[in-house]
């Protein structure tokens, strides 16, 4: 599987041990630094669509700045939460994997299986 893409923070346990499981597997994903390349509204407006989540699903709160800037509030509009995440990349929880079977962010890490 060749045209296997992670959305990869190499900060985190939980992207780098999803990246050694699909290795594991025989497959060498695309790997996307996103915190270093940033992301695009359409471009996670598309992920999300794939992944069958809201932004709110995807939102990162933990050691972000998102409930200081009001994204876990209710009445919080998908289009604000979407427009901090390209404007703060880290805002996107990680890994997000993605196969021709689809798409998932593989929190717990075991999810990516599915998508093999």
């Amino acid at each position: 599987m060749s045209d296997v893409t992670i959305y990869h923070n190499p900060n985190c346990s939980t992207s780098r041990n999803t990246l050694a499981l699909l290795r594991e597997k025989g497959v060498e994903p695309k790997v996307v630094e996103y915190v270093k390349v940033g992301w695009t509204a359409p471009q996670l407006t598309a992920l999300f669509k794939q992944m069958g989540k809201s932004p709110r699903e995807v939102l990162r709160t933990r050691n972000t700045e998102a409930e200081a800037l009001g994204l876990t509030k209710p009445g919080a509009a998908d289009e604000a939460i979407i427009a901090a995440m390209v404007e703060d990349p880290i805002l996107v929880e990680r890994p997000i994997v993605v196969t021709p079977k689809g798409a998932a962010l593989c929190r717990p890490v075991e999810t990516v299986l599915g998508l093999l």
